[in-house]
Order: C-alpha cells, then structure tokens, then sequence
C-alpha cells in the first residue's frame, strides 16, 4: 500500500461557479480524506466551481495546494487566493504535463469538457505508459456513467484491450477515492508494447 502523507495527488474537476451542492459537499468529503492522508493537492488552481472548493477545504484545515495555471486565466483573475504555491505556464498543454508530474495518482471529479478532455489525455498516456499511476473516476450521481459505457464500448469493438479496463478505477463517492489510490498499483512500465499488440 502506497504511503500518501507528503505526497502530491492530483483532482480534476469543474471550474464552473455553478455547481450542484451535491457536488461540493462531495469535494469537501475529497477534502477531508486529504487531510486525514496528509496528501497535498494538485489542481488547476482555480478559485471558483469545484476547483476552488476543494482547495479552500484542503488549506482551511492546514493542508496543502499546488496550483498549475496558464497566464491567459491568471490575468483575468481566475487564480485562487489561498493558494501560495503557483506555476503559471503559457498553455493548457503545459498545465497538463505539469499537473501529472510528479504525483502519486489522479482523481476525476465531475467537471466540464476540460475535466473529460484533463481524463482521457491521462487515460490514453497511461495505455501507452508515459503515466503508471493509479486514474479514479469518481462516480459521483452517476456522472461518469455514460462516459464509462462509452469507454466500454470502446474494448467491446476491440479498439482497446481488455486489459486497459484497469487503466482506470471507478468509485462512487469522493471519499472513496484515496482508498482506490491505496489499493491501486502502479501500471506495468511495458505498457506500450500491450499497445502496440493490441
């Protein structure tokens, strides 16, 4: 079991100021398992949506947040204000490297189209071994539902292996979600060679 207590796991999720109550209650149950952990958050920076929430919970109860944002959102004052530890970068390419870097794993929350687009760039950089560590999908209302059927269909019709179901791990609480991280072993470094041998 991996020890999480000083390491850097990183949270996708929404930006957007409105969100579903359920959903921030959610980002706090996130908040609280980090603190218990003693995990430092990895996040986009964001001061609003689920982003912001998450990150005001973890520093409120004396936790840690790095955040990684593009200049363009920094100018227009999208960057939280609690956050003291800050890269800014010049692209969302950029932001994405810098997020995955270094961290013991990542966790989805629900989110928009960059959340999903945050997700399956992680997905397809693990199925090709650039990024071994454990992917949990937070299944939060069955927000991921459809994404998920999607991805299955995706091995049914054979442009994935069966294997790569375990490139990802579903929950269906946040609170759940460092557990999975715990329970989730690295990825095998040979990846790319199951990819090539689809």
């Amino acid at each position: 079991m991996r020890n999480l207590r000083g390491a850097r796991v990183t949270v996708y999720c929404a930006g957007s100021a409105k969100t579903n109550p359920v959903y921030l209650q959610g980002a706090e149950r996130l908040a609280h398992a980090f603190l218990n952990e003693g995990a430092e958050l990895v996040f986009g920076g964001g001061k609003t949506g689920l982003m912001g929430h998450l990150a005001t919970s973890i520093i409120q109860g004396g936790g840690t947040a790095h955040g990684v944002m593009p200049h363009f959102l920094k100018d227009i004052e999208m960057n939280h204000p609690l956050v003291s530890d800050f890269i800014f970068v010049d692209t969302m390419s950029e932001r994405k490297q810098l997020l995955l870097a270094n961290t013991e794993g990542l966790i989805a929350l629900p989110g928009g189209c960059g959340t999903l687009e945050e997700l399956l760039e992680a997905i397809t950089l693990k199925r090709l071994g650039q990024y071994l560590k454990p992917i949990v999908i937070v299944n939060q209302e069955g927000f991921y539902t459809p994404q998920l059927e999607m991805l299955e269909k995706m091995i049914e019709e054979d442009f994935m292996r069966p294997e790569h179901r375990n490139l990802w791990t579903v929950v269906g609480d946040p609170s759940e979600a460092l557990d999975a991280i715990h329970a989730t072993p690295d990825w095998d470094a040979n990846a790319l060679q199951m990819a090539v041998n689809k």
